[in-house]
């Protein structure tokens, strides 16, 4: 499967229906599915732990046009400029979004975000020593988002996070070209997503985690020959990395 530029489509262009538009027409495809992974045994303990309940951002790829608006809405909300000494929204570069938009050939769009993964793999990758008084890596989850923050003060930028994260779950970590340092995590918005709220066809939801979804902790290429199966019927997945 080939891997399309990342361009912004206007999906009201152009005269008739493509495969993909058809099939989704007439229902179907990929239904609700969610960007998680394979938990284990401490997913398990952890679910029996009676532990605050974490949410996430729910995908339904067959409503996804791949319009990025999700990205810009992101980035807008956890990219805020400051004019005059006040905060404000900034101005949504898709470059900084903790969510990401991959787009495929055949046509498939397959937005990646942080799984919020139970069993916080990423974390566990963490080389840096505990903090004696707050237990924390360098790479923790908050414990009143229940998010996965970095501290840029501990990290030593070794990529070890981003690493877990691909082989295990979604590959959303992303290392900063310059500090090495891990970046994508998503924030919620602190419990109110913008992505959710602003999606223009109500792809994405702001949902409870379950590790009993489908596609837990497949990453993008991955879901998207998954969704080409299913709604074109290919098995061409040349150039799919």
């Amino acid at each position: 499967m080939e891997k399309r530029g990342e361009e912004i489509r206007d999906p009201g262009k152009g005269s008739g229906f493509s495969r993909r538009e058809f099939l989704i027409g007439i229902g179907i495809g990929g239904g609700a599915v969610v960007l998680l992974g394979q938990f284990g045994v401490h997913a398990i303990d952890w679910a029996r732990s009676g532990d605050p309940v974490l949410k996430m951002v729910l995908v339904d790829y067959a409503k996804c046009t791949g319009c990025r608006t999700c990205e810009s809405a992101c980035s807008s909300r956890n990219r805020p400029a400051a004019i005059g000494g006040k905060e404000l929204p900034g101005l949504g570069n898709p470059r900084y979004a903790n969510i990401r938009v991959h787009s495929f050939n055949p046509d498939v769009d397959v937005p990646n975000v942080c799984a919020m993964c139970a069993d916080t793999p990423c974390v566990n990758a963490c080389p840096v020593e505990p903090d004696q008084k707050t237990g924390r890596r360098a790479l923790y989850r908050d414990p009143a988002t229940r998010t996965i923050r970095n501290d840029s003060g501990r990290c030593i930028g070794c990529g070890s996070c981003a690493r877990a994260c691909a082989s295990q779950r979604t590959g959303v970590i992303t290392p900063n070209r310059e500090t090495g340092k891990p970046e994508r995590m998503c924030t919620l918005c602190g419990g109110d997503p913008q992505c959710v709220k602003l999606c223009p066809f109500g792809a994405l939801s702001y949902v409870k985690v379950r590790r009993d979804r489908k596609f837990y902790g497949l990453g993008p290429e991955k879901v998207a020959a998954q969704l080409a199966r299913n709604w074109y019927g290919t098995a061409d997945f040349g150039g799919l990395k």
